[in-house]
């Protein structure tokens, strides 16, 4: 109504079929739109375009990319969306040894991404003449890659799985790397008063008894040590109690050695 004026129905009746036909339109376009979209998705599940076209690895060290995608289980025909809601992917991967833990995140638009922490290896075991890596929970791995010697890493004699190697290897944990890389051989060599007793063969010659239940206080002493001594006259270096050195060609003399707190001889 305009200023008293009236509108009679029939004027109304035009208006009115326009707007139900502006609504009819828009509810055709909206379902129109919707079932385009559900068919597009269809199509998409079962097109190549959802399947994963590239699968990274990283953090791997010693197990190789291959290795670690076919323990996945992925393949290029795998639907991406059915990645990150398999648990059963990761577990697959966590159950192989060298493995710590796993993440798994798919990026767009069809690449997946795996990152492994691995256990690190400390050691290897010498066992018939083959050489087996210790990894750093305790973990001997029975299966080799190769034969070869290895390089940077003590070789233990003598040792299995148990709280011995356990000790050692906690101790060797926290040794600085270029420490540790200088142990050739380790040889465990328990005594009627320590079951813990070793002897460790240097890469520079000389060879070291000690106890593993201090052995990262003892020989983080070590560079200091051999500072000390003559490099050409090589021997025992003891830091069981105290620490003296004692040469080959001499075995009846003993020399102290300087460079160990006395507090950690007990």
């Amino acid at each position: 109504m305009e200023k008293g004026k009236i509108v009679s129905i029939e004027d109304r009746i035009p208006k009115l079929k326009k707007l139900r036909k502006r609504k009819a339109n828009r509810r055709l376009i909206l379902l129109l739109s919707f079932f385009f979209i559900l068919i597009a998705c269809v199509l998409y599940f079962l097109s190549p375009l959802s399947h994963i076209k590239e699968i990274k690895v990283m953090g791997n060290q010693y197990l190789s990319t291959n290795q670690i995608i076919t323990l996945s289980g992925l393949t290029n025909d795998t639907n991406i969306w059915k990645v990150n809601k398999s648990e059963m992917i990761k577990k697959m991967i966590e159950a192989q040894k060298e493995i710590e833990s796993v993440t798994i995140s798919t990026q767009f638009p069809n690449s997946v991404l795996i990152t492994v922490t691995e256990f690190e290896r400390i050691a290897y075991l010498s066992k018939n003449n083959r050489f087996y890596p210790i990894m750093e929970n305790g973990k001997i791995l029975t299966e080799l890659e190769s034969g070869e010697i290895p390089v940077f890493a003590p070789v233990l004699i003598d040792f299995t799985e148990g709280d011995a190697l356990n000790q050692l290897l906690d101790e060797l944990k926290v040794l600085p790397e270029e420490i540790r890389n200088s142990i050739s051989e380790i040889r465990k060599e328990p005594t009627k008063t320590d079951a813990y007793h070793i002897t460790m063969f240097m890469n520079d010659g000389f060879e070291v008894s000690a106890t593993s239940r201090t052995l990262s206080k003892k020989m983080i002493h070590y560079p200091s040590i051999v500072a000390q001594l003559d490099p050409n006259v090589k021997g025992v270096i003891n830091l069981e109690v105290g620490s003296f050195f004692k040469a080959y060609d001499t075995p009846n003399l003993t020399e102290e050695i300087d460079g160990v707190d006395q507090d950690e001889n007990h």
